[in-house]
């Protein structure tokens, strides 16, 4: 199934139930380099067979210019030009890096995603957010251009491990918190187990997703609007993720349920302890016994502050969220409640 949406700086073309062995019919093998970490290459590396791999090492601590530098002089030395076409194949790490790199070089060529992770499948690679850490700080240097297409291969999920499956859910309870409320009950309804099992299920569970993103996106692709709202529980979860190296999908857990009570102060928000359960449902973190004044002064430091306030995403209620600035002192109050083996729903 092939959908393409476009977006004001160029059209994604959404290649869903699909194979790896179709990329040879999308891209001109010989001028086509795949930048994929040494995690998925461990797996893949015989269906890459006769393709222009390019490594680099796994995790979000390489997640840096060094890896772009890396990667720059390898497609120098390659002799890639402007015809080249970038591929990223991996989780989000993988996309964000490959996606940057191939908006930079040469000040840019065209590039596709092959994402390998449910994170990436639904959220990461979608809607051309590219872009590097710099130390602690997540995604501060980057730009937004859109792919040319993104290829969904569901067998090379086979070979993900529990904890990346369980870290794609947070993003998919964000789209349901956010957006749609009658995918948070089918969420309530089902469980990872079943997903994992039935690839129907999973298949039409990922494109509800993909589609959600890429609608937000196609209204506001440049963040001044709509697109914010996809930052809920992205501010604390931001600002903790590198600090305790916690997987993305946690951190953004953490951050709901923060955010979710965030919420219950200021908008009169009923059902924080309903997105407690589902999150813990699907194996995801409710609380973290972090560092409340160090999370506070690394959101001062976040991309969403302006002046002395946030932009913050909260939940009138389950699938309609709104962005509003609040002062450090009023989200102070909760962070600091929250930072520690609370248990707020009991």
């Amino acid at each position: 199934m092939k959908k393409t949406i476009k977006f004001s700086s160029g059209s994604t073309v959404f290649h869903f139930d699909s194979s790896l062995e179709v990329l040879g019919k999308l891209v001109d093998k010989s001028t086509t380099y795949i930048i994929t970490d040494d995690n998925v290459y461990h797996y893949y590396q015989k269906r890459l067979k006769g393709w222009n791999v390019l490594l680099i090492k796994a995790g979000e601590a390489f997640k840096n210019m060094d890896a772009v530098q890396q990667l720059t002089g390898q497609l120098i030395e390659a002799g890639a030009d402007r015809r080249s076409t970038i591929i990223g194949m991996g989780g989000g790490v993988v996309t964000d890096i490959a996606g940057f790199v191939a908006s930079i070089y040469l000040r840019g060529v065209d590039f596709g995603f092959i994402p390998t992770s449910v994170l990436a499948m639904v959220d990461a690679s979608i809607g051309g957010k590219n872009g590097v850490d710099v130390g602690v700080f997540k995604n501060m240097v980057g730009n937004i251009r859109q792919p040319r297409f993104l290829l969904y291969d569901y067998s090379l999920l086979k070979t993900l491990p529990d904890n990346e499956w369980i870290g794609g859910f947070a993003e998919i309870i964000k789209h349901a918190c956010i957006k749609d409320a009658a995918m948070f009950k089918f969420l309530e309804e089902h469980s990872l187990k079943e997903y994992k099992k039935k690839p129907a299920l999973l298949s039409e569970l990922i494109q509800r997703n993909v589609l959600i993103k890429a609608k937000v996106v196609q209204k506001d692709e440049t963040e001044q609007g709509d697109r914010k709202l996809l930052n809920f529980g992205h501010t604390l979860g931001h600002a903790i993720e590198n600090t305790y190296q916690l997987p993305h999908g946690e951190a953004v857990s953490i951050g709901m349920v923060v955010a979710a009570y965030l919420s219950k102060a200021i908008l009169d928000f009923k059902e924080s302890e309903r997105i407690v359960k589902l999150v813990k449902a699907y194996g995801l973190p409710a609380y973290y016994d972090y560092d409340a004044q160090d999370a506070l002064m690394k959101m001062r430091s976040d991309k969403k502050r302006v002046k002395d306030q946030i932009h913050f995403v909260l939940l009138e209620k389950i699938g309609k969220a709104v962005y509003q600035p609040l002062s450090m002192d009023q989200i102070a109050s909760v962070v600091e409640t929250m930072g520690g083996s609370v248990t707020l729903s009991k």
